[in-house]
């Protein structure tokens, strides 16, 4: 198309230069020939078809010509016009920026979105003076509007927390225990007894006994709080039901460093699902494919599964982390081990150092 519009522009500039050589007569003659031939060719023709390259001399010799002369053309005055726009469009090609303030980086919107969703009660200043903490400058304005296109109210209208929310904040302060129980090869029963932390879902072994009774769970307990004092941890409260084996020395024992017994209802397991939960999981995963000889056989299991439930276990509710973080190690050009644990029933999977 563009070597059509060079020839043609070519070929117009050497029939112009040889028109500048003819006698004013001999012009005049030849301008009304044309001028008829275009009138007979209008009477003819409703509407000429006209390439690119034509409309692009017409509009370019046109500007040669005065424009009360434009009706000899084919064309309409407005059409030739229209034509130069055209051509003018064509010829600065360079991007034009639209008017008004740059667009925010996308990194910079999924930071405010987070902000947003991570702080309900914040407002729009309060998470301007966020990003600028974070060494990000943007305005109130922005963020209002970054805030609408996603669908997030203002802080007024975002004030109360979600149901998951609520119980995510909570379950800080809370642990959960049980028994359950395992049957051995020689049909022996034994109970064991653990807690389990409801913010990152750590799941601590108390012990295992044949016959639990007061002394003994009121020792467990002794030595479960010794080992959170140790730690220097506090927790709230602690949720049980109310089986009979945990006796009111157990709940003084843990009354004593500051933690409140609270007794599901009666027949009521969902009210303690955290930890039915964890036994759900700890026989289909394990137990349920293991047969126990002794109570320290059991024990070596137990300690041995908690280790992998703690430390290498993804879980949902932690979005796939481990209850205890460790760090992770990219994968490029690493070679992949794998662990058997109890066994080969479980595997763990780990980069070779």
């Amino acid at each position: 198309m563009a070597l059509s519009f060079l020839y043609r522009l070519f070929r117009h500039i050497v029939e112009f230069a040889r028109v500048h050589q003819m006698g004013d007569a001999a012009k005049d003659a030849e301008i009304l020939v044309l001028r008829h031939q275009l009138s007979v060719l209008q009477r003819q023709v409703a509407r000429p078809r006209l390439t690119w390259s034509d409309r692009a001399v017409i509009a370019t010799l046109a500007r040669l010509i005065a424009r009360e002369r434009w009706e000899a053309f084919l064309a309409t005055p407005e059409t030739i016009l229209r034509w130069h726009r055209a051509l003018v469009r064509r010829r600065w090609t360079y991007p034009h920026r639209r008017p008004g303030r740059p667009a925010l980086a996308d990194e910079t919107v999924k930071l405010i979105v987070r902000l947003a969703k991570e702080n309900p009660r914040w407002g729009y200043l309060r998470i301007v003076g966020e990003l600028r903490k974070l060494g990000v400058t943007v305005s109130k304005g922005s963020v209002a509007n970054v805030l609408r296109r996603h669908d997030l109210r203002p802080a007024p209208r975002r004030t109360g927390p979600t149901w998951g929310e609520f119980l995510r904040s909570q379950a800080k302060g809370i642990l959960a225990t049980d028994f359950f129980t395992v049957d051995t090869v020689m049909l022996r029963r034994y109970y064991v007894l653990f807690v389990i932390e409801l913010e990152r879902r750590v799941v601590h072994l108390l012990g295992v006994i044949a016959n639990p009774n007061e002394a003994w769970v009121t020792q467990v307990a002794r030595n479960f709080t010794t080992d959170l004092e140790d730690a220097g941890r506090q927790w709230r409260f602690l949720i049980r039901d109310r089986d009979t084996k945990f006796t009111a020395s157990f709940d003084a024992v843990l009354s004593s460093v500051g933690i409140e017994a609270i007794k599901t209802p009666v027949r009521s397991p969902r009210a303690n699902a955290f930890a039915e939960r964890f036994v759900r999981t700890a026989r289909s995963e394990c137990l349920d494919h293991l047969l126990v000889f002794s109570r320290r056989h059991l024990e070596a299991i137990l300690v041995e599964y908690l280790r992998h439930y703690n430390q290498a276990r993804p879980h949902r509710a932690l979005n796939l982390d481990q209850p205890v973080l460790r760090p992770v190690r990219p994968a490029t050009a690493r070679k992949i081990t794998r662990r058997d644990v109890l066994g080969g029933t479980i595997h763990e999977y780990g980069i070779a150092a």
